[in-house]
């Protein structure tokens, strides 16, 4: 499950060990652990990062095939995740050691900055091959992060981008060996931790204000 750690000005957010899919349990921890990045005070920042060969695989498909009566429910809170991620008011960096993949990739996203591993792991937007269409919500998230080209790319084609084809697609903003990818992040975040606080979340939420408002519609989350 995940944890929270602080080193000095950032929140190092731990998301597991395994393939860190979005089980229910899973949502409500990393829902808590924004809690206490959002509720503390002074300089700080959020770095997301993973422990194995995933950062994450995104939505929890074997839960949600046991649970077909909460479809909806479920996107719903998967994209409540994706809306308070990228409008959080502090500089956040997805540090993707692993595998990230479908929801997981668009969790990365969501941050400001993402560092990734260079020479090994992809970055992943699978949805066509497995024939899950991508939600209004998950297409305004991508689209709003990527540059026309690349998301149509990404999404169309669901190619594996690798570390360096990732930094030169605009997707990551550094590719960095194995053992430096946690700490490229985490001096990342270091460096914009004084930027935390309203005005930065007021930023955010202009920038982002349509993508945010289509991922914050439940009145038809799958479309």
């Amino acid at each position: 499950m995940p944890s929270l750690d602080r080193q000095d000005n950032v929140f190092v957010l731990d998301l597991g060990d395994g393939e860190n899919r979005f089980h229910p349990d899973w949502l409500t921890a990393v829902g808590a652990a924004l809690d206490e990045v959002e509720k503390a005070e002074g300089p700080r920042a959020l770095v997301t990062a993973a422990t194995g060969k995933f950062y994450s695989n995104g939505l929890d498909l074997e839960w949600l095939l046991a649970h077909s009566d909460q479809h909806v429910d479920y996107a719903v809170s998967v994209h409540q995740l994706f809306a308070r991620l990228l409008s959080l008011p502090v500089i956040t960096v997805a540090a993707l050691q692993g595998h990230t993949f479908a929801a997981g990739a668009m969790f990365s996203l969501a941050h400001d900055f993402r560092v990734m591993r260079a020479d090994r792991g992809y970055w992943c937007l699978p949805e066509v091959d497995i024939n899950i269409p991508f939600t209004p919500g998950m297409s305004a998230l991508i689209q709003s992060r990527l540059t026309p080209q690349t998301a149509h790319e990404a999404m169309a084609t669901a190619r594996r981008y690798g570390g360096a084809d990732a930094a030169a697609a605009g997707i990551v903003d550094q590719a960095v060996p194995e053992d430096a990818v946690r700490s490229a992040a985490v001096e990342l975040a270091q460096a914009q931790a004084g930027k935390a606080g309203d005005t930065l979340g007021t930023v955010k939420a202009r920038m982002y204000a349509p993508a945010l408002a289509t991922l914050r519609d439940t009145t038809n989350p799958l479309g």
